[in-house]
């Protein structure tokens, strides 16, 4: 598709941060200008030429300003594709003219719903709807349209703007959209924590992308509620993604050893086995025979590994499982191993059937084995630390 140029953008901000300036710096690009309310006195004030949404659609601002830019000649004029027949004839028909640029931020809910005591009905009046509606239709369509949803943007598009004679490039449409998205994601998470804190939920639906798949005991301490959350983009291979083949509930504490352990045992290329007790490994070993690498594994510490996690990078069969269940202490030949949970790639029938024997405490859970790509996440007070998985193995890495 040829590049586009901006010919109309309509405007609707909260926060007026270099509005003027970077309005002004459209209307000398010959830019028509589309606006509401506020956004549009400013801009008259400055003494810029604007079109108030309400001429553009026939239909006034009603309901408090609840209802301004919820129409037809606004969001078909934003998501009309520009290189088709039928949407081209549809609009010429119905009378709507494109927009090639949205500049919109959101209601603060955020900074109200930081407030002390802030009530219901405050902060549902900043449930920006217009907004988010334009900021997604601009963005879905954003072969065609900017989408522009803070100030600390408007640079970058002027100088686009400047580099494409009066068009915006594909590349920097498709950035705009990507935190179009990200600015969306954030506000509706956002929304949903608070409503579900006053609707009393100990933890909400939903944390970001991931969804609340598993309510857990307790957190760290009994007095913790805790849950887990399942991130649909969390490639192959994730703990979070493990099918609990068999045991009681799993425990806040019972997660983070397994993810310690799994994490270690799916680096190797080899048959490994690893024990890991208060997340910290206690005993790994290789060799091409899973179940020696298992008995290795234990003889490296066999007193921590009493009640800890063993995991395989191998599937688990029926010999192995018997070992699991009735392997002695080595250190004194007499007490019986014991695990909290197991997990591996796989289990032979008869494998998961000696593991889940009469006792139903052993957790199983079985885990893909490769885990590429994706990111790790470590909280902080108030907030996160992101990163790259670390998912090279060490034939990868230059030491």
């Amino acid at each position: 598709m040829p590049p586009i140029k901006v010919r109309r953008a309509l405007i609707s901000v909260h926060d007026k941060t270099g509005l003027v300036d970077f309005a002004t710096a459209l209307v000398a690009r010959q830019v028509e200008l589309l606006s509401t309310g506020g956004t549009a006195k400013a801009l008259r004030a400055a003494g810029l030429p604007v079109k108030d949404v309400s001429d553009e659609t026939g239909f006034p601002e009603m309901l408090d300003g609840r209802i301004k830019t919820l129409h037809p000649r606004i969001h078909g004029a934003l998501l009309g594709l520009r290189d088709d027949d039928r949407h081209a004839t549809a609009m010429a028909e119905h009378g709507i003219v494109a927009i090639d640029l949205v500049v919109v931020n959101l209601y603060p809910f955020e900074a109200t719903v930081r407030k002390a005591d802030v009530s219901l009905e405050a902060a549902v009046e900043q449930i920006d709807i217009g907004g988010p509606s334009m900021i997604r239709s601009a963005a879905k369509n954003h072969r065609s349209v900017g989408v522009v949803t803070d100030p600390s943007q408007y640079p970058l598009v002027l100088e686009d703007l400047a580099s494409n004679g009066g068009s915006l490039s594909e590349g920097v449409k498709s950035q705009l959209a990507c935190a179009a998205f990200a600015r969306t994601s954030a506000y509706d998470a956002a929304i949903h924590q608070f409503l579900s804190a006053r609707a009393g939920e100990p933890l909400p639906m939903a944390f970001g992308s991931a969804w609340k798949t598993l309510g857990l005991r307790y957190g760290e301490n009994p007095h913790q509620s805790a849950a887990l959350y399942a991130d649909a983009r969390a490639p192959q291979g994730a703990l979070a993604r493990a099918g609990v083949r068999g045991g009681k509930e799993l425990s806040f504490n019972n997660y983070l050893d397994a993810d310690a352990a799994w994490g270690l045992v799916r680096a190797f290329d080899v048959p490994a086995a690893v024990i890991v007790k208060h997340t910290n490994p206690c005993g790994v070993a290789t060799r091409d025979d899973l179940l020696e690498a298992y008995r290795l594994a234990v003889r490296a510490d066999a007193t921590s590994a009493f009640g800890g996690i063993v995991a395989f990078n191998r599937v688990v069969d029926e010999a192995l499982a018997k070992e699991i269940r009735e392997f002695r202490n080595p250190n004194d030949g007499e007490t019986r191993m014991f695990y909290e949970i197991v997990v591996a790639p796989g289990y032979t029938p008869e494998g998961l059937t000696v593991l889940k024997g009469k006792s139903k405490d052993l957790r199983i859970l079985e885990a893909q084995p490769r885990l590429k790509g994706g990111r790790t996440y470590r909280q902080v007070g108030g907030g996160w630390l992101v990163q790259d998985a670390d998912d090279r193995g060490p034939e990868e890495i230059d030491f």
